[in-house]
């Protein structure tokens, strides 16, 4: 599953003591494991490899570009959602043709960049959008490929927060409009009307969700068929879940055996789009115990990581096991785990049952590899962590901690209140 085990007592990372890499940078810190993510995205490809798709790893679930260049090496893509996603997987040398682009508010700006880069393809949420992509592609002459995101009105059984497939949700088009835009592809010279596009949430740890989806996808492609509509791509997303606690989510390979016959039976090209199954559980976000706190009626841990180096808990009420590093005999003791943050919401764990710690013990808030630092912030004037990820025996600083200049280097005095 991952690659962070007890060795001796202390929580390593492949062959790396996390206590070493905290000696060295500090606390709190982001800490990915190579080889986690290889073997993720090595379980995709062989699970799906019958279909032969092209797996574009979503970056709104780790931009790092150490995290972005692993995957490229491995012949990736990329699943981006904004210009600077887009970016950022350019700046990797990641192949333009392996990148879609999905996000319901795309600029014009955003949109220009993608035409100009030459990526494989936009996934359109609306009839507006892709009026707004044709205007602009017929501006600059060109003629990008489009896949329009169909909303197949299932309901995903993840956090009403992360579900995207239902017609409540802000994302896709319905089936009725989009049927109606795909007969209508002439009035769109300026763009290719290509494929269709199926994402219907996160942390998905069922198939069955996925099966119902895939189904209304082959009856409208069906549909489509008889209106003469011929399609080349179906971008089927992302979504699969992971273990953060006790879930027990399908396998690559098991959702495979389950959902395969009916992407064969399409005919397309197939693309997929996972995030969270490759990266959650490689990385780690590490940190310090400061203080704990009896005010007679609860027991406090309280660490030098925050909300804004972690939201997820605080966001979702999100699960995330928590682990001392170095394991010691100590009494466990109910008590809520929590940041310095000046906010009631500023916690990692609530009523856990946990080993007594002193102040300089290191904790591991495992699980963290998705939608951690890509989601920190700088609230309270805090800097955000450094990311650093092992391979073997070695490890490296892939992002600095930002330091309080970093913080002020944007941020000036209007001149009617300078002196």
């Amino acid at each position: 599953m991952h690659d962070f085990k007890f060795k001796n007592g202390e929580l390593c990372c492949e062959q790396v003591k996390v206590s070493d890499v905290a000696a060295q940078v500090g606390t709190p810190f982001y800490l990915y494991s190579h080889h986690t993510l290889v073997d993720h995205f090595t379980k995709i490809e062989q699970a799906f490899a019958p279909v032969r798709p092209l797996i574009c790893f979503a970056m709104k679930a780790n931009d790092n570009l150490a995290v972005l260049k692993t995957m490229a090496n491995l012949g990736a893509g990329f699943d981006v959602v904004s210009g600077g996603e887009l970016k950022k997987a350019l700046r990797i040398n990641a192949d333009p043709a392996k990148i879609v682009f999905a996000s319901v508010g795309k600029t014009e700006e955003e949109i220009v960049a993608a035409i100009q880069a030459g990526i494989l393809l936009f996934n359109v949420e609306s009839l507006p959008e892709l009026e707004e992509i044709h205007r602009i592609a017929q501006q600059l002459n060109r003629r990008p490929q489009v896949a329009l995101r169909i909303n197949p009105d299932v309901k995903a059984l993840t956090h009403t927060k992360i579900t995207t497939g239902t017609l409540k949700n802000k994302f896709g088009i319905d089936m009725r409009t989009a049927r109606k835009i795909l007969k209508s592809s002439a009035r769109y010279p300026h763009i290719q009307l290509s494929g269709l596009h199926v994402h219907i949430g996160s942390q998905i740890t069922t198939r069955a969700p996925f099966i119902k989806a895939l189904t209304r996808v082959l009856e409208f492609l069906e549909v489509l068929r008889q209106d003469g509509i011929r399609l080349e791509y179906l971008d089927i997303g992302g979504g699969m879940g992971i273990i953060y606690k006790d879930e027990q989510p399908q396998t690559a390979k098991d959702l495979a055996g389950a959902i395969l016959p009916y992407l064969q039976k399409t005919g397309l090209k197939i693309i997929m789009e996972p995030g969270r199954f490759i990266v959650g559980n490689a990385g780690i976000l590490v940190s310090r115990v400061l203080y704990l706190k009896d005010n007679g009626f609860k027991k406090f841990l309280i660490v030098d990581a925050g909300m804004n180096d972690l939201i997820r808990p605080a966001l979702y009420d999100a699960y995330h096991e928590i682990v001392p590093v170095v394991v010691t005999p100590r009494r466990k003791v109910k008590m809520d785990i929590v940041g310095p943050i000046c906010e009631s919401g500023d916690f990692f764990a609530k009523d856990r049952l946990f080993p007594v710690l002193k102040k300089g013990d290191l904790v591991a808030v495992m699980s963290a590899g998705a939608y951690g630092y890509v989601m920190a912030s700088n609230y309270n004037v805090r800097g955000r962590s450094p990311e650093i990820m092992v391979k073997g025996s070695a490890f490296e600083i892939t992002k600095q901690r930002e330091t309080f200049e970093d913080l002020m280097r944007t941020e000036t005095l209007p001149t009617f209140l300078a002196g």
